[in-house]
Formats: structure tokens, C-alpha cells, sequence
């Protein structure tokens, strides 16, 4: 899929907490747990359960929640 400027500025200013039910939703399809959806996200970006909630309760977008990464250095 090419992407344009057009197209990320779009996904950069989506909540989160309106595609988050869809992420659960589509993770209970495939048979796993809002718990394990937590896990991942938990594995990719470091917030924890409350830190989800948090984000979510604030309405952030996509762009907020993104800024607030802890990004893990590649150690040699």
C-alpha cells in the first residue's frame, strides 16, 4: 500500500480510543484476550494497563499516544 503525507497525517490524528475497541474486537475474533492485547501493546510501548486506560479516558490520538513511547535503544 503506498501511503501519502495525506494518509498519515489522517492516522496521526485518530483517537486511540475509538480504534482501541477494535483492536479488542478483532483480537477476541482470533480467539485471544483483551489481556493478551494488553501484553503486546504493553511489549511495544511499555505502558502498562493503566497507562492504556489512561490514554484512553484522555481521548489522545494517535500522534499523543506515539510521543509518549519510551523507545528502547538497540544495544551493541
Amino acid at each position: 500500500m503506498k501511503t501519502t503525507p495525506e494518509h498519515n497525517e489522517r492516522i496521526r490524528t485518530m483517537k486511540f480510543f475509538s480504534v482501541y475497541p477494535h483492536y479488542v474486537t478483532k483480537v477476541e475474533k482470533k480467539g485471544r484476550t483483551k489481556e493478551e492485547l494488553h501484553t503486546v501493546i504493553n511489549w511495544l510501548t511499555g505502558f502498562d494497563d493503566n497507562k492504556i486506560q489512561e490514554l484512553i479516558d484522555r481521548k489522545v490520538t494517535f500522534r499523543s499516544f506515539l510521543k509518549r513511547l519510551k523507545l528502547i535503544q538497540k544495544q551493541n
